[in-house]
Order: C-alpha cells, then structure tokens, then sequence
C-alpha cells in the first residue's frame, strides 16, 4: 500500500485527520462525506512559495480545484491570488473577501454579464481567448467607464503527457489563440483607449509531472513578450498557468525545484513577473472521501463491494479513470479482496476502483478514498435525486461541518410541480 497523504495517520487503528479520528465523524454526519485538513492545505501553499522562491510569481489558486468558501477564505489569509474561470466563482472569491485585484479570469466563455461584473470588481486581467472576446471586452468596458486589464491566452501547441480531457496546449484544443493571431490581437488592444495589455497567458493542462513541457511553453510566452516589447507595447506578467502533477497511486510529482531553476535562468535579465495557477496541487492530499460499505457482493467472475459514495459524488474514477487509494478508516488485519469498489447509482460507469486489491471489508464497516480535496465535490452532481455529500474541515483536534449533507426538500428546492 502505498503512504497515506501527510494530514492522514492511523493512530490506535483508527485513520485520523490532524487531530481527530475519522470513524466517529461518520456517526456525527454520516456517509458520504468529504474530510479536508487545514494545516494540509496552508503546508502546501507555503512550501510551493518556499520551492518557488527564486521567481517570486504571484501563485493565484484556482477556484476550479474546490471552491468552498471556506478554503477560499484560508487561501486568501496565507497570500492567494485566485485564478476563477467564471462568475459563480468570482462571487465566490468575493464573498471569501478577495481584492478584485487579485483576481486573473481565464475561460474561454465568459459571457456579456460575466464580463461586466468583473469589470466592476476591477479585476487583476482577464485571459482573453478569441476575437470575439476581446471585441465584447472593449465594447463593455467603453460603456462601463472602464480600462480593462487584459492578456491574450496563446495556444502554444505544447504537448503535454496527461489525460486527453485534461490537455488543453495544443491547436486541436478549443482554448487560446495562435501566437500569429494573438500579436494581430494585441496590436489592436494597445490601440484601444478601453483596455490595458498587462500579459500573456496559456495553460497546457492538468496533472502534468514533467517540468519540459511547461518550460517548452515559457518560452513561447517569452517570444510573445519579447515580440511585444519590440513594438512598444509593455508586458507586466507571463500567465504560466496551473497544472502540476502530484502522486495519486505511484506518480512522482512534479519537480518544483526544477521547474524554479529552469523559470529562472529563462527570466533572469527579462522585465517579467511569472503568474502561476496552481489547484491540484494545493488541495488534493489534504481530501478524502469517507464512505460506508452497504454490501459485499460475489459472483463467479468479480467481487463488488458496493458503497454508499458513486459518481455522483466523486467523477474522477468514471471520468477519466482515474486511480484514488482506498483504505479502511479502522484496521482490521483481514486478508486482502480483489474487488471492484462501486456505488450505488443505476450505471455500469458508477466505480470508484475497479479490479482493487483492498483488505476485505464487511458491510457496515467505512472506507476513505484518498487525495480527494480537489475535484471531488465541485464535480457532484444529483443524479438518481441523490442529495449531495458533506463537508468536514479539521483544524487541529477539532472538526468543523462547513456544508451540511443536502437535504431532499433542498435537492428539489426550485422546482415547479
């Protein structure tokens, strides 16, 4: 079994976050629910600003990743920036008391009424990705009295070894722009009285655990740059984007160090300030999902164990098929079970592992799927009516319910009979 994630210890057999077992949670809130650790999420900021040190960037977290307004108000107190990708997520970040400054609005389909709102918060710079875009930027921006700050986010045809779904660098890709149309772009934003060129942008993806491609990718923001300085139009900021790659099951993370030294021996002696949109690696190892076994099942070719948390609650398994270790939340020494871990929707893609080898649960008993804290509940959903799950944030020795489990008159809050 590979080690569990640093905020989660078996002590006296029973798994524990921080301070406080897990099993008893379950009797407190019940099943599904997600667990988060504070310390684990302010240890992570600070030890990538400590690895990233030698090219102060301006580290905006993106919302994306989990976007309780819980953990926005704990990224806001140790430094964040926030990176959003719409305007539920720029309430959000508001509400969590951000500086509209401190906000950069990538996506590739912000709309009329998205835009103005985060003119009127007087966002950081918004990562312009078409012609049509920049067109509606200019136009809403002239009519609210304001200067847009903006950067045009470049295709840079950069690939990188990661899930189809999450690969996001290349021309096949609906986001950015060629570098060629992106000049032609910003020759037109320096012209206009309504906006202000403050960068340029890309994302290559996510899950990424090679430092080249995203060197690769520096480099053509640089050309960009440098392409712009030579035509008298300034760059304040190089949008590197998020994407680092962390250990799910036997993955060796990203070298952030690496990563540092090859940023700034490329930078040194050039005029710019790197943004970097982690979220991933901020949140996902201080998550997990705890969930009830409901029943063990055999036929003459698979084993199921079939749990009360599905697809519904967590989509990376399904989605992408991804891998998330599963655990007992007590010890108990049995032998080990080759199963498929499934939940309990009406679908065949309704797993959170197949073909698992895990110690041999018994009905009843709880299991707590790992390095779950990004992309796990921002993805929910309410599929089959089921309401979804709770959540826990521990500080210490003490646990907080931040999100009370959704109620079934909640889940058909709304609707019209």
């Amino acid at each position: 079994m590979p080690p569990l994630m640093p905020a989660f210890a078996y002590q006296s057999g029973q798994l524990c976050c921080e301070g406080v077992a897990v099993p008893p949670l379950a009797a407190r809130f019940g099943t599904p629910t997600y667990i988060y650790s504070r310390a684990a999420i302010r240890e992570s900021f600070e030890r990538l600003k400590r690895r990233l040190a030698d090219v102060h960037p301006l580290v905006c977290y993106s919302v994306k990743a989990n976007s309780h307004l819980r953990i926005l108000s704990l990224m806001r107190e140790v430094g964040a920036a926030f990176d959003i990708v719409s305007g539920g997520e720029l309430a959000r970040v508001l509400r969590a008391g951000a500086r509209g400054e401190s906000v950069v609005y990538s996506g590739v389909g912000k709309t009329r009424t998205e835009i103005e709102a985060a003119l009127a918060a007087g966002i950081l710079m918004f990562n312009v990705e078409s012609e049509g875009e920049l067109e509606l930027l200019e136009a809403r921006a002239r009519a609210l009295g304001k200067k847009a700050g903006m950067a045009i986010r470049i295709n840079p045809h950069v690939r990188a070894s990661t899930h189809p779904y999450v690969a996001t660098g290349q021309t096949i890709h609906k986001f950015g722009v060629t570098k060629r149309d992106a000049l032609a772009l910003y020759r037109r934003a320096a012209a206009s009285p309504d906006l202000r060129v403050r960068g340029v942008a890309c994302h290559i993806g996510s899950q990424i655990l090679e430092v080249e491609p995203f060197l690769k990718a520096l480099d053509e923001l640089i050309f960009v740059g440098e392409a712009l300085r030579s035509q008298d139009i300034p760059v304040e900021f190089l949008d590197l984007g998020g994407g680092f790659g962390i250990r799910y099951k036997d993955e060796i993370p990203l070298d952030v160090g690496k990563l540092t030294r090859g940023l700034a021996s490329r930078l040194k002696a050039l005029p710019y300030r790197m943004i970097l949109e982690p979220g991933r690696a901020l949140v996902a190892e201080a998550g997990l999902l705890l969930t009830r076994v409901l029943y063990v099942k055999r036929n003459r070719r698979k084993n199921f164990v079939v749990v009360d948390a599905g697809m519904n609650d967590l989509l990376r398994p399904a989605l992408y098929g991804s891998y998330h270790q599963i655990v007992p939340a007590e010890r108990h020494g049995r032998i080990k079970l080759r199963a498929d871990v499934v939940g309990p929707l009406c679908e065949t893609g309704d797993f959170l592992a197949r073909d698992r080898e895990i110690s041999c649960p018994r009905p009843g008993e709880l299991l707590a799927v790992m390095t779950a804290g990004a992309y796990g509940y921002v993805q929910s959903s309410n599929y089959n009516s089921r309401p979804r799950p709770a959540e826990i944030l521990v500080s210490g020795a003490r646990a907080t319910l931040i999100r009370p489990r959704e109620s079934i008159e909640a889940l058909m809050a709304g609707e019209v009979g």
